[in-house]
């Protein structure tokens, strides 16, 4: 828990934008803290500066649907765009495949986050449903969020 600050400055930072995660300003410091912290294991990036980037996962459901894994990730403003959530993903698959997952499923990806449906594509995703005006996007307003999927 020694990252515990810093994961929680970038998760302020990101849900801050309006833009990618479903969560708002009452989600607070321990609402995140039993979220990222309660049933999954969480791995982080780091560098010089300290914590980039990190992520969640685990099964995306109990019982009957816990074949398949989930993940969440976050990247410090200042480092997206330098392949730090690619390096998050890539890590992710290779931990959910050496842990038996056969899928990897995104359940709520904003549409109007291009470079996460593009990085999340390139690795081999695809778009299983549109949850249609499902996102309440602090600047645009309603928009589509995507269920994405990907065999392991």
């Amino acid at each position: 828990m020694d990252d515990f600050d810093d994961m929680w400055n970038i998760f302020q930072s990101v849900i801050e934008t309006g833009d990618a995660l479903p969560f708002g300003e009452s989600f607070d410091r321990e609402a995140f803290h039993q979220n990222w912290f309660a049933s999954k294991p969480a791995y982080v990036a780091t560098n010089e500066l300290g914590v980039i980037g990190m992520y969640s996962m685990g099964a995306n459901y109990p019982d009957l649907g816990a074949h398949i894994s989930s993940a969440t990730y976050l990247v410090r403003p200042d480092a997206q765009g330098k392949g730090v959530g690619r390096a998050l993903v890539r890590h992710s698959l290779e931990r959910a495949r050496s842990e038996g997952f056969s899928a990897m499923q995104f359940n709520y990806v904003v549409s109007t986050n291009v470079a996460a449906v593009e990085l999340y594509k390139s690795l081999g995703f695809f778009i299983a449903g549109t949850l249609p005006k499902a996102f309440k996007h602090k600047r645009l307003g309603l928009v589509d969020a995507y269920v994405m999927y990907c065999f392991l």
